[in-house]
């Protein structure tokens, strides 16, 4: 399986940090946002990795290299200074180097240091089958992790039915940022189009496609300054 990390972002709310720096790059505990996905990816033999990127994207280049420093195999999609093509768009931008099959995407900007990634590749079974106790069958386009509401999303994304996720009912989880996706749903998006990853997923969850569960281990979308510095402070015992 390979992966995808979401780098392509502007991140105007870390401003003025992200000036000068990409929002992946920002250190939290003395490592780039981005490195922690790396390495955990790694660990769990996911070692292929596709990188997009736009803004300063050739910061992360001259930061990751090729990746042998990690134990990965890195490849990045450059969609250009100030053309970001959104989530989805930039899948589908990247498909020459994803290829066709079934692969997991982070968003770069997340911060969860103990995601076990040997959890997504036990998504799936023999044949790109969904593989969870109620026996899902390849109706399923995406497996999405969800968490609990942060502070500033209160009011959530998506609710859970055992597991397949809804667009309605409650109570609602948030996105982490963190999913399996089968190439297949992004055949309509059209290289370079900006598109989405929301938007997609609504369409296929309202089809009864998309299946989740609930990760409940330390996560952090990093929004802002502060909530970086928080993250960086002295932990007291």
């Amino acid at each position: 399986m390979k992966a995808m990390i979401f780098a392509a972002g502007r991140g105007n709310r870390m401003r003025p940090l992200t000036d000068t720096c990409p929002k992946p790059l920002l250190k939290v505990r003395g490592r780039p946002l981005i490195v922690w996905h790396i390495l955990n990816l790694v660990r769990a033999g996911i070692t292929e990795i596709v990188i997009n990127h736009a803004h300063l994207g050739h910061m992360i280049e001259e930061a990751l290299g090729d990746g042998s420093r990690y134990g990965a195999k890195l490849s990045y999609s450059r969609e250009g200074e100030g053309a970001a093509l959104e989530t989805a768009g930039g899948i589908a931008y990247a498909r020459k180097l994803l290829g066709d099959g079934s692969f997991v995407a982070v968003a770069g900007d997340v911060y969860c240091p103990y995601f076990n990634f040997k959890d997504v590749e036990s998504v799936l079974q023999d044949n790109d089958v969904w593989g969870k106790p109620h026996d899902l069958t390849t109706r399923d386009v995406a497996w999405l992790f969800l968490v609990k509401n942060p502070d500033f999303h209160p009011e959530g994304d998506f609710a859970l039915n055992a597991f397949t996720v809804s667009n309605e009912g409650e109570p609602k989880w948030t996105f982490s940022g963190i999913g399996v996706f089968r190439m297949s749903m992004f055949d309509s998006i059209k290289p370079g189009e900006k598109v989405s990853l929301g938007t997609i997923l609504r369409e296929y969850i309202a089809r009864g496609q998309v299946g989740g569960e609930v990760y409940s281990g330390p996560w952090h979308n990093v929004n802002t300054i502060q909530e970086l510095e928080a993250l960086n402070a002295p932990i007291t015992i």
